[in-house]
């Protein structure tokens, strides 16, 4: 089987590429390394049964002569090219809403042309300021003010899940939406936000850990190799079509906890520091106090338990020699 993947170069992306390539199949991958970096497909590259079977477009979804061949070459569409991070999203909001809403709208249209199954990879942000847990795929949505742009990210993955099951009602195209909460593991970047390799960064340079608010928001964490395992499984479950689902961990726990288990487990002399969230971030900023998934749905159509411990994950990440600042 030939299988795209818009954004492959990315973090979740290498590793379902690498999913991919361990079960036999070529992979293709179009990526503007605009978020992504190409460190994290090279390696694959020097593995000699994967070399001959992956294919690297240093392209951009907009450019439409690309994403017609890709399309109409592969039997499967992985559609992860994104704005992502909270920081850059605040920096680069209109370029991040164009590029979430636009993109999904030229990879559907060329799914739907060549009648590809396509997986839309949204976000546990799209729930908004739920404050209960478990949340399930079909809870209320909550939002923030519109002068609020924190929650434009939100809004446009939504508008992203919308887009997916339009064409799947109206034009009968095979469509799967997941929801991804908070996935972690080797190559992902603190760049654009992301807290925990910006935790295990501060410890092993004995700095300060910089946790934001109080403290007390939770959120559950997912090893990115569970998560992509998980992706590949409801692709191929033709009842999982036309349908929303949840992918993420079950164990809750506080960003405080996280910066003082962080601290316990790489040895680190560092302390914790508190920063408020108007010095952390611009006056356009809320954060979600809580986010927790129900995973009983994908459960009913896949194998589907993460159960690597989040220390495990911690030292996974301090051997990581792609941890970047």
């Amino acid at each position: 089987m030939k299988v795209l993947i818009t954004g492959g170069a990315g973090f979740i992306g290498s590793h379902l590429a690498e999913e991919y390539l361990k079960k036999g199949h070529d992979v293709y991958i179009i990526d503007d390394l605009s978020t992504g970096y190409i460190e994290n497909i090279q390696y694959l590259e020097k593995i000699e049964d994967y070399k001959r079977r992956l294919f690297f477009y240093h392209k951009s979804i907009f450019d439409p002569e690309t994403l017609l061949d890709l399309t109409g070459t592969c039997d499967r569409v992985f559609h992860l090219a994104a704005a992502v991070g909270v920081d850059y999203i605040l920096k680069n909001t209109l370029t991040s809403i164009e590029r979430n809403i636009h993109g999904t709208e030229a990879v559907l249209k060329m799914c739907g042309r060549f009648k590809k199954r396509v997986l839309i990879t949204s976000t546990s942000e799209v729930y908004g300021k739920h404050l209960h847990a478990p949340l399930v795929e079909d809870d209320n949505i909550i939002y923030g003010p519109p002068s609020k742009f924190r929650w434009s990210y939100a809004a446009s993955k939504l508008m992203d899940e919308f887009m997916a099951l339009g064409w799947h009602r109206q034009n009968n195209l095979d469509v799967v939406v997941t929801r991804l909460f908070n996935t972690i593991g080797p190559r992902q970047t603190s760049s654009y936000g992301m807290v925990l390799p910006r935790f295990v960064n501060q410890a092993l340079k004995n700095e300060p850990l910089t946790v934001y608010g109080d403290g007390n928001q939770t959120r559950t964490f997912t090893y990115v190799g569970d998560v992509v395992t998980a992706l590949r499984r409801i692709m191929e479950q033709q009842s999982a079509v036309g349908q929303i689902f949840n992918i993420g961990g079950t164990r809750e726990i506080s960003i405080l906890e996280l910066a003082k288990l962080v601290v316990k487990v790489t040895g680190s002399t560092s302390e914790i520091k508190m920063i408020p969230y108007d010095q952390a971030y611009t006056r356009d900023f809320e954060d979600m106090q809580r986010r927790v998934p129900s995973i009983e749905k994908i459960q009913k159509y896949i194998e589907f338990n993460p159960v690597i411990e989040l220390s495990d994950i911690i030292k996974e990440l301090v051997q990581d020699p792609e941890i970047r600042l």
